[in-house]
């Protein structure tokens, strides 16, 4: 057997095993290459009108109003996003297990929806897309392990793909509309896959930096990054003499600060710190829509002094490295939005062209498996007699 067929081999069985799950990752995340845009035309609570000369509430209140509206929880943090913006307070718990997001007017305070995880249509659809709707502790290694595999078939189904001499190339680059049923399949799964194969490697990588802790440690240490690639919250210091009158006051403080430091943001989020041990997480966005051109600082919940982290997500997005840049870059990068609406439409037609390629590649198995054999000379002769 030659080094192509065995290759071949090898990519035709973990395509089959791993088909439904390559299906289910690239439906939902066609699926979701859009969210924010039908959300925002879909759901009117997330836009206020600004009032003239109208002055935004302190996240004190926005919180307390929150609070208000879902009675016996404890808000984690609150988002101010660009102006026109609804303003929204979150609060999320592992044990009871719950999500709920409350959004305000960030000028008068008055609740516009009350929204719950288990009612949103998108976050079934995420479910699918991290976990194949499988428990967590089982779903995530499932679909990391599906997202390498992926990554494999690219990889063997470019050395497949690639033509012996130039005559083969012309038809590996188009397909042949007039052929039979078998042929425009194999056409589709081949051709398909090499035109889309650039951007599956992305959506494979950028995915594989979430599944895999091994992965996502060699991806930052191949492009220059040192220190940890974890998300570190630094604590704060419990014998310290608190500085405010209450944690809340404090986060006040530091919005007020960030608002005058940072007069071009587009969005500002802080944390409520819940436990004594815990400082205040903020970052500063200047492109909504994005994640990356951020600034992530952490205070003290008493002193209010910023704190340092060795992290990724850690200081001026103006003033990291590659490899922070790239890592604050992935999440971004995995879903098109780096290069705004042309990108998620980009995301859109690759994530539905890899959910086509294990329909393809199991049809070009089942025709190769039920392909008639030719009828030898002798038994049409006798047939003729």
């Amino acid at each position: 057997m030659t080094g192509k067929k065995l290759i071949g081999k090898i990519h035709l069985w973990l395509g089959l095993s791993s088909g439904l799950i390559v299906f289910i990752i690239s439906v939902t995340g066609c699926i979701l290459a859009f969210e924010q845009e039908i959300k925002n035309a879909t759901q009117s609570y997330r836009f206020v009108q600004p009032p003239v000369g109208g002055k935004l509430l302190p996240p004190s209140i926005l919180k307390a109003k929150a609070e208000a509206a879902l009675p016996g929880k404890t808000a984690n943090g609150v988002l101010y996003e660009e102006t026109g913006r609804s303003a929204t307070v979150g609060f999320y718990n592992a044990d009871p297990e719950y999500y709920y997001v409350v959004y305000l007017n960030p000028y008068s305070g008055d609740v516009l929806k009350v929204w719950d995880e288990d009612e949103d249509f998108f976050h079934f659809i995420l479910h699918g897309h991290y976990y194949l709707w499988l428990p967590e502790k089982i779903g995530q290694p499932v679909a990391a392990s599906g997202t390498l595999v992926f990554l494999f078939l690219l990889i063997s189904g470019l050395m497949l793909w690639w033509p012996k001499n130039k005559s083969a190339a012309k038809q590996r680059f188009s397909i042949k509309w007039n052929a039979a049923w078998r042929r425009k399949n194999y056409d589709l799964h081949n051709v398909l896959g090499f035109y889309v194969l650039a951007v599956g490697l992305v959506f494979a990588v950028t995915g594989l930096v979430w599944g895999f802790q091994w992965f996502s440690k060699a991806v930052y240490r191949a492009t220059g990054g040192t220190g940890s690639v974890e998300y570190v919250i630094p604590p704060s210091d419990t014998t310290a003499t608190p500085i405010v009158a209450s944690v809340a006051t404090g986060v006040d403080r530091i919005w007020l600060k960030l608002r005058r430091e940072n007069p071009t943001q587009q969005g500002i989020n802080l944390s409520f710190p819940k436990l004594p041990g815990e400082s205040i997480y903020s970052y500063v966005n200047y492109r909504p829509g994005t994640y990356y051109k951020v600034d992530y600082h952490y205070f003290d919940q008493r002193t209010l002094k910023e704190l340092p982290v060795d992290s990724p997500y850690s200081g001026n997005h103006d003033n990291v490295t590659i490899a922070n840049t790239l890592r604050r870059m992935n999440y971004d990068i995995h879903v098109g939005a780096i290069w705004g609406l042309p990108g998620k439409i980009l995301a859109f037609c690759a994530s539905l062209i890899c959910a086509s390629l294990p329909v393809t590649g199991m049809l070009v198995w089942w025709g190769r498996r039920n392909k008639k054999k030719p009828v030898s000379r002798q038994v049409r002769v006798r047939s003729m007699a």
